[in-house]
């Protein structure tokens, strides 16, 4: 069964490489049909899971876990970019297959990139007119079912699972926080790095730099347990407002009085410690993902950032499970550290912040 995800674009890789590992991590089987440009379709599949299931998975699990899709189709066909293939193809398809008697529907029709010069607006309203001549209403408000027309390179034909509402992380950003510090990774990515390193319900996920606690919190409001060590212990407080002021099943901000109550907590522990003598036992971690600090500063502390960065990272080896995966977000290329501790290279991924900043993200296999 095929499935579309519309991609937020907002870099080339990383938001299939986070729809991929979702996937995996809800034991879905899968296959990639094609990656076209912002719109990744996937063939999915299971022996043990319906495909009635699957598409219900797509409706209401998926939506509230990735962070760089916008929206999740069922692919019904998928054609050239041109008008006249289009609508043969919206004409030949059998909307009683995705309609109920009485059922209203509405066409959204979305141009990605600069591939089509077709009009969005004119495509819905002839689509909309041979699904009108099959017997059923539209309603452009408040319709039982969307058909979602994808202009990509090529044009992705299908009925709407569901749409990603990516405006939750905003009312999550840094400033919003209990607790600010700045230079810290946005929600949406410190979510989609959770993702890719496997952080949902019961895993443990480990951050031995943690700063404020930003990846930790996405990856608790994942249902993982959270983790985190940092060495300034005015750092943890500050953390520890940040993972106790959120709701763990809406990720909305709490009260004074739902804090106090320990209303709805996200599962998590924080300590004052050091990323070069972690204090936790050997292989305790389903994921570890982290982003450790590259100033003078921590160098200073950690004697040299080469011994603060060797010993981290054999720690953090030390640690993890086997089979599972560290992200490691770094300002500095982390390789050699990774090799010497033991950890293979699954990808590394570089993510321009601005003109002065290019991160790389860097994900680690323990085998």
């Amino acid at each position: 069964m095929l499935y579309a995800f519309e991609l937020s674009g907002e870099h080339p890789l990383i938001p299939a490489a986070e729809v991929l590992s979702v996937l995996s991590s809800n034991g879905l089987e899968y296959s990639v049909f094609e990656n076209y440009l912002s719109c990744l379709v996937v063939d999915i599949f299971s022996d043990s899971v319906s495909d009635e299931d699957i598409f219900l998975m797509m409706r209401n699990v998926m939506p509230d876990v990735l962070a760089m899709t916008h929206s999740i189709s069922k692919v019904i066909e998928i054609v050239d970019v041109d008008e006249e293939t289009i609508l043969s193809a919206a004409e030949r398809f059998n909307a009683a297959d995705y309609l109920k008697t009485g059922e209203t529907f509405v066409v959204r029709a979305k141009r990605l990139g600069d591939n089509s010069v077709l009009k969005s607006v004119d495509l819905e309203g002839k689509i909309g007119g041979r699904i009108y001549r099959q017997g059923f209403r539209a309603s452009l408000k408040g319709a039982d079912v969307t058909f979602r027309l994808t202009l990509t390179d090529k044009a992705v034909f299908g009925v709407l699972a569901a749409t990603v509402d990516r405006g939750a992380y905003e009312h999550r950003s840094p400033q919003k926080k209990p607790f600010f510090y700045p230079g810290v990774l946005m929600p949406r990515v410190a979510r989609a790095l959770s993702n890719i390193a496997g952080a949902q319900k019961g895993a443990v996920v480990v951050d031995p730099f943690c700063g404020t606690a930003g990846i930790l919190l996405e990856a608790g409001l994942l249902g993982a347990t959270a983790i985190g060590v940092d060495a300034q212990e005015k750092i943890i407080i500050g953390a520890a407002a940040n993972m106790g002021g959120y709701a763990a099943t809406t990720g909305e901000l709490l009260s004074k009085a739902e804090r106090d109550a320990g209303v709805d907590q996200i599962n998590y522990d924080l300590f004052v410690g050091d990323a070069c003598g972690l204090p936790f036992e050997d292989e305790m971690a389903d994921a570890i993902i982290t982003d450790p600090p590259y100033g003078r500063s921590a160098a200073i502390k950690a004697e040299s950032l080469e011994r603060l960065y060797d010993e981290s990272f054999k720690e953090m080896f030390r640690v993890l499970k086997i089979g599972k995966k560290a992200v490691v977000v770094s300002e500095i290329e982390v390789e050699k550290f990774a090799f010497d501790a033991g950890f293979q290279i699954e990808n590394i991924y570089k993510q321009r912040v601005h003109k002065s900043l290019t991160r790389t993200i860097t994900v680690l296999n323990k085998n």
